[in-house]
């Protein structure tokens, strides 16, 4: 409809500066709108030059931008003037290009790289100081809750149920015994304790507050005790340096940082994603390799060999690769070789090794949660094993 004569409407007008609405009254000609205010100023809006801004709660009213101003709006509410806009203004769905996609596409990443900063340096600053004073009892608290999580998250009956702690008195004893022969003397506000859990995953891993966890696929894989105590050895590192609580408080504030940008998230999803965070915790290299230095430490002043801990780590990483079980918790490429290399670095030429287990023990443990044994028959005994060597 081409609009020969002048006619005379009224409208809203948001001109951005405050958030106040002016009420105009609204020419419609030939040209455009001519917005005529309170104080006598006249403004034209060109047919060329309007934008309907899409996407309104109230569909009745028609919100209108103009080309070259991001900020000023002006609702129509009136029909007929609805009408002529729509049949006159030929751009009304065009895209406003005012604003350069180069600077668009700078500003977000902008916005990306501080999101980045705060998640990768800022959350993991701060997940370190609060480490160092969070509460022994607040610490053990979060490390309870996770523990119970995890064990929900991976009991094959689902969420009404638990998976089971092995609780064979003679297994459990035996891994008692091999954690006081290594006898860590860490001065640390709360007990170590050392679960093994029904679960065939390759894996072991530290909680907050004192507890380490193993999975009797990792005691099913290992070939002797002292890999096993190798493996308790490296956690205990974790432990000590207090690795767990710094990394679930690094995965809960970035948690709450996407929670903020994307929505939140509901608490049973929080705890069950700290819960997988600390199963599969992929700690700073340099955590691991202090991880590291302190099981070889452990281990020989309990007169066992290192280099148990780089030949479970290179078997493992021979069958299975980087991307599951123990290996991906414990090692990852590019520095694994080296791991194992500080392992066999660690051994004493000079030096007789014992076994940390006898016989008896290390099949009470490789049973506790009531399997069988990988131990043969005609093992031999303790002093004239031939563990691997480390050459």
């Amino acid at each position: 409809m081409n609009v020969t004569a002048t006619d005379l409407h009224f409208a809203d007008l948001a001109q951005g500066e405050r958030a106040h609405l002016t009420r105009v009254e609204v020419v419609v000609d030939a040209t455009g709108l001519t917005l005529r205010l309170p104080d006598g100023d006249e403004t034209i809006w060109r047919w060329s030059d309007m934008r309907r801004v899409r996407d309104q709660a109230d569909r009745r009213v028609m919100v209108l931008a103009r080309k070259g101003d991001p900020v000023t709006r002006l609702y129509l509410a009136d029909k007929s003037t609805q009408d002529y806009v729509t049949q006159n203004a030929k751009a009304l769905g065009k895209r406003d290009q005012s604003t350069p996609l180069s600077k668009v596409a700078l500003w977000a990443a902008g916005a990306v790289a501080s999101v980045a900063a705060i998640i990768f340096l800022l959350v993991p600053l701060m997940a370190s100081q609060l480490a160092e004073i969070l509460p022994p009892e607040g610490e053990k608290a979060l490390g309870d809750t996770t523990f119970e999580q995890i064990r929900t998250a991976l009991s094959e009956t689902g969420f009404e149920d638990q998976l089971r702690i092995c609780d064979d008195p003679a297994g459990n004893e035996a891994m008692q015994a091999m954690y006081a022969s290594l006898n860590p003397d860490a001065d640390l506000p709360y007990d170590v304790q050392v679960h093994i859990l029904d679960h065939p995953m390759v894996n072991a891993f530290a909680l907050p507050g004192g507890r380490i966890v193993f999975f009797r696929g990792l005691i099913e894989e290992a070939q002797n005790p002292d890999e096993v105590a190798a493996v308790l050895a490296h956690e205990i590192g974790h432990v000590v340096n207090r690795d767990p609580t710094r990394d679930a408080l690094r995965s809960a504030g970035s948690l709450g940082v996407l929670g903020l940008l994307f929505g939140d998230f509901a608490g049973g999803t929080i705890a069950l994603f700290l819960a997988n965070q600390l199963i599969n915790a992929s700690y700073s290299q340099a955590a691991e390799t202090v991880a590291d230095d302190y099981a070889h430490g452990l281990l020989e002043k309990a007169n066992i060999s290192p280099v148990a801990l780089g030949t479970f780590f290179e078997r493992l990483h021979e069958e299975h690769g980087d991307a599951e079980g123990l290996v991906a918790h414990l090692a990852s490429h590019p520095q694994m070789t080296d791991r194992i290399a500080a392992a066999k670095a660690a051994v004493d030429l000079e030096r007789e090794y014992d076994s940390i287990l006898d016989d008896v023990s290390w099949l009470a443990l490789q049973t506790a949660c009531g399997g069988e044994s990988n131990v043969t028959s005609d093992m031999q005994t303790p002093e004239k094993k031939a563990w691997p060597s480390t050459e």
